[in-house]
């Protein structure tokens, strides 16, 4: 990076951290380090929501994916919005009328301790792994641009986003996520331009999407039911309406969120801000993807982007082989070129006839080109069996730190580091909030100080972050980090919405059915999971529906129970 990137980066880093932690200053009691004394507004609200959600992952990982695999993983969030309005109408009320800290602390009311604090283990074990993942992210980029050892990185990095989250709790977590996301969308405007503006022939932004769509990548929509298929639109619609009603309605990382609105109001439009907002900004997100591959057409893609992983391939014993597979992969792209001028002129003449030749003629050549980035891959392996072969990370980082001009680059780099750091504090936030107020303050014998409390929760969120950072240390086998990181939240995300289905609406099952029949269900839905039978978005459907059948097979087998009737009632 130039000097003008380092600056960039730097000043804007430094500057969202600074001003949160001043911000922020002043928490004197536990209720003001996690829940930033209820004072927040809507737009705080909806944009912390969404910058939660929106880690680095997301802007690192989702371009790469839609130039590997299309834009249909946009159908993921299409239950997205109907989960926004289900949580406005029940869960909030909910929550702000018993003046929780936690979703969990409900849980204790409604059933018994052992479910919330089953519920809230739950949760600590997915989000703390998570937040490892969130810190993994970035790490990638320090350590393939700079040649940086990966541990350290992660270890820098974590420990920034620790220091301003200890410091300055829930607000300064709501206040550089307002900064953050201001950096994250005029970057990746920015960077949606310059894939536009660096495709050659004079390509309108018009023709380049007919050309992405030609060679099959904006499939944003497919209608066919397959339970096997990971992203289609009744997986998105129905399995993403459950995630989406799980991760909001029950994940701390998201009810801390808006739990800091001023009221009920505030929060609820918090919430509905991100469901109109949230769909749109990643379809965008995932046309840079779809452009990218289209800038890829008109220039040289490697065989593998991931830079450090091809260094070692050049100095191995299989450095032959590898090469005379980079030869064939460079002649089927120059043949693949040959007939790209072919489908432009098709295009702009209308001959949808010749395009559609053409298209189909280049996607059999981009195939055999996917074939030997795959004995690539299986070559990597053989010389190194921990080599990270699946390079969809990399793709987007690739093309910004080859392409893009000195200033640029930083600014991508910090929004990446922005994504980061605002979904890591979160996640860091709740994960404190849920171990003082349902372990260490529910367990605790003895009664302790505001001021205790307060400390304690210091302590802990340097704990969780240290424990991200090991997470981190450990995330580079993952392949993908944006379907990594939502395949661990489908593990747990249904079996803790199902304990909440159940405790809001079916009001004659108690506590030890509903613990029993989480236990049974995650077991479940962590079988499915092992033995691949379903994409893992039907998972959540899985886990909450399961939850919600043994709690009333097992009140059934109660011989003191009372007929059992849904009951939404508040």
């Amino acid at each position: 990076m130039s000097a003008l990137d380092w600056i960039v980066l730097s000043g804007t880093l430094l500057f969202i951290v600074v001003y949160g932690i001043w911000k922020s200053r002043g928490n004197k009691n536990i209720e003001g380090y996690l829940l930033a004394n209820k004072s927040m507004p809507w737009y705080m609200v909806g944009i912390s929501i969404m910058a939660t959600q929106a880690s680095a992952i997301t802007f690192l990982s989702a371009p790469g994916q839609a130039y590997t695999d299309g834009m249909r993983f946009v159908q993921f969030y299409f239950g997205l919005p109907l989960a926004m309005i289900v949580l406005s109408i029940t869960f909030v009320p909910i929550f702000h009328r018993l003046k929780v800290y936690t979703a969990y602390e409900f849980l204790e009311n409604r059933f018994d301790l052992k479910t919330r604090a089953l519920t809230a283990f739950l949760f600590l074990i997915q989000r703390g792994l998570a937040c490892g993942l969130t810190i993994y992210a970035p790490s990638i980029i320090l350590s393939s641009i700079l040649g940086w050892n990966i541990y350290w990185t992660n270890i820098i990095i974590g420990g920034l986003v620790v220091t301003y989250t200890v410091a300055g709790g829930t607000k300064a977590v709501s206040i550089t996520q307002l900064h953050q996301m201001a950096v994250i969308f005029i970057g990746m405007f920015l960077a949606g331009y310059m894939v536009v503006h660096l495709i050659p022939d004079n390509l309108t932004l018009h023709e380049s999407l007919k050309v992405a769509g030609s060679m099959g990548k904006l499939n944003a929509i497919d209608f066919t039911f397959d339970l096997k298929n990971q992203y289609n639109i009744w997986s998105g619609i129905i399995g993403g309406f459950f995630l989406a009603l799980a991760y909001f309605g029950t994940d701390q990382s998201q009810v801390g969120r808006y739990l800091s609105g001023k009221s009920v109001g505030q929060s609820r439009l918090g919430l509905l801000f991100n469901g109109i907002i949230k769909i749109p900004m990643q379809f965008l997100i995932l046309m840079i993807g779809a452009l990218l591959f289209v800038f890829y057409q008109y220039h040289q893609p490697p065989l593998h982007f991931n830079q450090v992983e091809m260094g070692k391939m050049a100095k191995s014993k299989y450095s032959s082989e590898f090469q005379n597979l980079n030869v064939q992969y460079q002649d089927l792209y120059e043949q693949k070129k040959l007939q790209l001028d072919g489908l432009t002129k098709a295009i702009r003449s209308g001959d949808e006839e010749s395009r559609h030749q053409l298209g189909t003629s280049m996607l059999a050549k981009e195939e055999q080109m996917k074939e030997i980035r795959t004995e690539a891959m299986v070559l990597m392996k053989k010389n190194d069996p921990l080599a990270e072969t699946n390079d969809t990370n990399y793709i987007f980082l690739s093309f910004v730190t080859k392409y893009l001009p000195a200033g640029l680059i930083g600014l991508l780099i910090a929004v990446i580091f922005s994504a980061s750091m605002s979904s890591t504090a979160s996640e860091l936030n709740a994960l404190a909030s849920t171990t003082v107020i349902d372990i260490v303050k529910r367990f605790s014998k003895k009664e302790k100080s505001e001021k205790e409390y307060l400390g304690t929760s210091r302590w802990i969120t340097v704990f969780w972050g240290m424990y991200a950072i090991m997470v981190a240390m450990f995330a580079n086998q993952l392949g993908s980090l944006i379907e990594a990181v939502n395949k661990l939240g489908s593990l747990f995300y249904g079996t803790i919405l199902g304990i909440f289905v159940v405790a809001f609406y079916f009001k004659k099952i108690k506590g030890s059915k509903v613990f029993y029949a989480a236990l049974t269900a995650e077991a479940f839905v962590l079988l499915s999971f092992w033995l691949d039978l379903t994409a893992f978005l039907w998972l959540n459907v899985i886990g909450c529906v399961l939850v919600v059948f043994f709690a009333y097979l097992f009140h059934l087998a109660d011989p003191g129970r009372s007929k059992i009737l849904p009951d939404a009632r508040r």
